[in-house]
């Protein structure tokens, strides 16, 4: 396999050559067998955490639930894991816990590659390449499933998923990735047990959706999510708020800004968390806005306060950083300031660090109907034109809205009539 990086393989040798078995392993490999080119390489091993430490002095370990140990080489960040043993073994330590549930809490019991191998979750992602001997380790039919573009899981599925419920997701994001046909039955599986989602840790499943929608391939995660009961656990606000035009591929908000979000990978150009949940939870948002009666619908206040109820309600179930919630916030309030288009703030707008995200934002707006495709198409011109030409737009807004202040200042100057109190 030609395509291995460097980094891997030096990784692989040096283990080697201290006496340890070492090999590519996963993601890594199945890719590798599918033609596609491996965004990163795993390398698992008989040297336990500190051992690996000791060949690579200047790697960190990292990790709770599973101590791996990260390796730099060069640009590349190796990541070396210890064979795992079975799920009934048990440490001195007491290492290898389960919750009551028979969720794995913490997995620190090292083993074989033997029974490394069924600790892992799907065949086509239970393959070792031992690249000093150019041998493929194959123990449970892995290369017969990428072949027949299978997705199964190693062992029984309901009690893998049971385990891990993230496994699920997983499942989702090769399947969407790779086009894989699911194991018979598998489908059932997930919407019967969807809920366990929720005995997730949110943070964790915050990590989970950004490598499903940002794969590349997030319109058809986010259908196959959706269909098998996972979308509505993971985010029940936003699922409860769409309606038809939300989820129309043409035209809904929903469907286009993940469309835009696989596009800009495919490009390569770089895609930001913030948008893909301004997005998702816009329409929550604004029916938060619409329950609120007596207020003003658009203004500002009534926008943060809706918004940041709707993602505090969201963290109990994918805890969005506050970071990203904060971005999301700052996308969503500037679109008034964009459909107003003040002469004195517009310069400033265009500056402003979040304008390029607010304006796709808009744009996807215009295209669903929300806002005039004129004012799209404005904004877009203005980022054209540059020095007197740039001017000479912003001024032209001054005209008009002349008109409507004099038909204001009319009104006001109006005698009052009918009877006085």
């Amino acid at each position: 396999m030609s395509s291995v990086s460097k980094g891997a393989r030096k990784v692989t040798d040096s283990l080697h050559q201290a006496g340890f078995s070492a090999e590519l392993v996963g993601g890594c490999v199945r890719d590798l067998l599918l033609g596609e080119r491996p965004k990163d390489f795993d390398v698992v091993t008989d040297a336990s955490p500190e051992e690996v430490r000791q060949v690579f002095p200047r790697s960190r370990m990292v990790g709770r639930r599973f101590r791996i140990v990260h390796v730099r080489m060069g640009r590349e960040m190796i990541e070396v894991s210890t064979y795992r043993a079975g799920v009934d073994s048990e440490s001195e330590s007491g290492e290898g816990t389960h919750s009551h549930l028979g969720r794995i809490l913490r997995d620190n019991v090292f083993g074989t590659r033997e029974e490394d191998v069924f600790r892992r979750d799907f065949t086509v992602n239970a393959l070792y390449y031992d690249t000093s001997s150019n041998t493929l380790m194959d123990y449970v039919d892995g290369f017969s499933d990428i072949r027949a573009g299978r997705l199964c899981f190693i062992g029984d599925p309901a009690q893998r998923i049971n385990e891990d419920p993230v496994r699920m997701l997983r499942a989702v994001r090769f399947k969407a990735k790779l086009d894989l046909d699911l194991e018979s039955g598998v489908e059932q599986i997930f919407r019967d047990q969807a809920y366990l989602l929720r005995h997730v840790p949110p943070a964790r499943l915050f990590d989970e959706v950004l490598k499903l929608f940002h794969s590349g391939y997030a319109v058809a995660a986010f259908g196959l999510l959706r269909s098998f009961g996972l979308f509505a656990e993971l985010f029940p606000e936003a699922q409860r708020s769409y309606g038809d035009a939300d989820l129309d591929p043409q035209r809904g908000l929903v469907l286009q800004g993940l469309q835009n979000t696989d596009r800009r990978i495919d490009q390569g150009k770089p895609v930001i968390a913030a948008f893909l949940f301004a997005c998702i939870f816009w329409r929550a948002v604004r029916r938060q806005c619409d329950r609120h009666e007596g207020k003003r619908k658009n203004s500002p206040q009534l926008l943060q306060h809706s918004a940041f109820e709707v993602l505090g309600r969201e963290n109990q179930r994918v805890m969005i950083p506050r970071r990203v919630s904060t971005a999301v916030v700052e996308i969503w309030e500037l679109q008034s300031r964009l459909e107003t288009r003040r002469p004195r703030t517009v310069q400033r707008l265009l500056e402003n660090r979040r304008f390029r995200a607010a304006y796709d934002f808009l744009l996807l707006r215009a295209k669903a109907g929300e806002v005039s495709s004129e004012l799209a198409r404005w904004w877009t011109e203005i980022q054209e034109r540059d020095g007197p030409d740039r001017q000479a737009m912003i001024k032209g807004l001054d005209g008009d809205r002349a008109p409507r202040n004099r038909r204001r200042r009319a009104r006001r100057s109006r005698p009052a009539t009918g009877n006085a109190r």
